[in-house]
């Protein structure tokens, strides 16, 4: 057949007579996933470089490296988060088993990285305490991070506890008299001292710590988890501390729990927090809060001059120190009288 028959041949053809073979992201998909009967729950307690590290049941005894299914795409996965494993699980050099699912979360701390960033980071998930770790001196305290460092815990859902170190160097006073009215448990150690009360403290539960490098977070680390080696180090002359936690990780406790610890903190971003999720941690004042009006700030006059919350103060539901305790953590959130330096935390 001659090209040109040929040509006449195919215009009389029509779409019934080609067959199209469908490309390969055309084939449909099934919304199935596999159920995973035989996985094994474990916790968290370390990453490096898209591979997490787990204990089986929280046994410290049993640790298991793993990767992230497919199948969980871009699913967050970080320190504290309770999952299941599927796969090679004997934790035997060499072997990965696979992240398929990740539980629900009890509480999360999360930052951004200042008060414009929409992006939040989730730092430790199912922490029941948050450890905030503050030197006396040498790095002077800052009342603004440890401000911001509450408001995150109250939102997350942990119970925040304030550590106050070396106490050898500088007199803790001050600072427990000026969070006096938030019942918050404080806990004064020193350098040349055993932190026993912290330890009791920190039994049996899973506890996060956070603070700004050079407040001696390593060092209480290692005093805590003897075998834990996180690396010290000295504050510069400006007063900032080098960073010796890169990256957080969970560390056993001999006699039971964990404590997971984080790399010092240079900003805490609260963006992703709401004046309500603040209140909440304050009950005597909520139901106040709802009867203020749309957009309250609940930061009082000029500001919002009619909050509703002075009126749980008048009739003598909460004293005055509560409400300026909590007006104080808003004003923080909000980004109000405090210096740059204090406001990022550094």
């Amino acid at each position: 057949m001659s090209p040109r028959d040929r040509r006449r041949d195919w215009s009389r053809l029509d779409e019934s007579d080609v067959r199209v073979r469908p490309g390969r992201g055309t084939r449909p998909r099934t919304k199935r996933r596999p159920e995973h009967a035989d996985a094994v729950t474990a916790m968290v307690v370390g990453k490096d470089r898209g591979r997490w590290t787990c204990a089986l049941g929280g046994d410290p005894k049993q640790i298991v490296v793993a990767m992230r299914a497919r199948e969980l795409g871009r699913t967050p996965v970080v320190i504290g988060d309770n999952v299941d494993l599927v796969g090679d699980t004997s934790g035997k050099p060499d072997t990965l088993a696979r992240i398929v699912r990740v539980a629900d979360r009890t509480s999360v701390l999360r930052r951004t990285a200042d008060d414009t960033d929409p992006f939040e980071r989730v730092v430790v998930a199912n922490a029941s305490q948050l450890l905030i770790v503050v030197a006396l001196a040498d790095p002077p305290p800052r009342t603004g991070f440890i401000d911001r460092a509450l408001v995150a815990a109250y939102a997350g859902g942990l119970e925040p506890v304030l550590c106050l170190t070396k106490s050898d160097l500088a007199s803790p006073d001050e600072i427990i008299a000026a969070y006096a009215d938030l019942a918050l448990p404080v806990l004064v150690t020193r350098q040349d001292e055993e932190p026993e009360a912290i330890a009791d403290q920190l039994h049996d539960q899973l506890t996060a710590l956070i603070g700004h490098s050079g407040v001696g977070k390593s060092t209480l680390v290692n005093k805590l988890v003897p075998d834990a080696d996180r690396e010290t180090g000295v504050v510069s002359a400006v007063g900032k501390g080098r960073h010796t936690s890169v990256t957080a990780v969970a560390l056993a406790l001999p006699d039971g729990g964990w404590v997971i610890d984080t790399p010092g903190i240079r900003s805490f971003g609260l963006a992703h927090i709401e004046p309500d999720d603040i209140v909440a941690a304050f009950p005597e004042f909520v139901e106040a809060a709802e009867e203020c009006p749309s957009g309250c700030g609940h930061l009082g006059p000029p500001e919002d001059p009619d909050c509703m919350l002075d009126t749980v103060v008048a009739d003598g539901s909460a004293s005055h120190g509560r409400l300026e305790s909590l007006r104080r953590l808003l004003s923080s959130r909000a980004g109000i009288d405090e210096s740059p330096r204090e406001q990022v935390g550094e």
